[in-house]
């Protein structure tokens, strides 16, 4: 029976997860038009929303869109995020207000959103289902001569926690929900460090399994794994994909 894969994102580990899965239909959210289209283009089945993750009614509109297109939702990978960088995230006592508050609503609230919509349908329903959010190593191994960035960690570390609890909650209606924590992965996001040759030579140390930064379908196998129908023994868990970053 066909399973459709509900995204948030439209590059990076995203569109290698959405390129991957072969259990069913994909739709995607994502907050740029040209990306969902392109993503989409190449897809058997598809179709997307734009829409902002922060955005409480665009969301519900994306997951009707695809409840209506699709007939329902199987699984759910939150991917869709950002680096606050540029809005002042850093070091604690660097750190500026906006800089925390753009961390923790794209990422934690985001993700929460996303998490709140699809669990409403399934509860309803009385159905189970998966659901994988995107955590970071930076969350439990942290690196602050590179990226002693405290918003991210700490947006990331909110939706470890609450995927955890969602998880025990939600377990006996045959719901699942796990988290994937990767290293630093070459996607738009990693522009930054992709352009630095000091990070480029620590992280080829730091990650030595890949040598260097992971690419985006190292990260989606997993996820597809955790997200099909064959990984329904797991809730409830963390699972690193970090090329070695955590135990080196």
């Amino acid at each position: 029976m066909p399973q459709t894969l509900f995204i948030t994102g439209s590059t990076g580990i995203a569109a290698a997860t959405a390129r991957l899965w072969e259990d069913g239909p994909v739709f995607v959210l994502g907050n740029d038009k040209n990306t969902c289209r392109e993503l989409c283009a190449e897809l058997p089945e598809a179709e997307y929303a734009v829409a902002d993750v922060r955005d409480e009614g665009g969301v519900e509109s994306a997951a009707k869109r695809c409840r209506d297109r699709f007939g329902d939702i199987d699984a759910v990978f939150n991917v869709a995020g950002i680096s606050a960088r540029s809005f002042g995230d850093g070091p604690l006592h660097e750190c500026t207000a906006a800089g925390w508050d753009a961390a923790m609503d794209v990422n934690a609230k985001g993700t929460f959103l996303v998490c709140r919509e699809v669990l409403r349908g399934w509860v309803a329903a009385g159905r189970g289902g998966a659901i994988l959010n995107t955590g970071s190593v930076l969350a439990r191994h942290p690196d602050a001569p590179r990226f002693g960035t405290i918003a991210y960690a700490a947006s990331k570390g909110a939706i470890e926690a609450m995927s955890l609890s969602a998880a025990a909650y939600y377990a006996a209606a045959g719901i699942r929900i796990n988290v994937l924590a990767p290293g630093l992965v070459r996607t738009p996001m990693s522009a930054r460090a992709q352009s630095d040759p000091d990070v480029l030579e620590y992280i080829s140390r730091k990650q030595p399994l890949t040598k260097g930064l992971l690419a985006p379908e190292q990260v989606a196998r997993m996820a597809v794994f955790l997200l099909r129908e064959s990984g329904s023994p797991v809730t409830g868990q963390i699972i690193t994909v970090d090329g070695g970053w955590s135990v080196i």
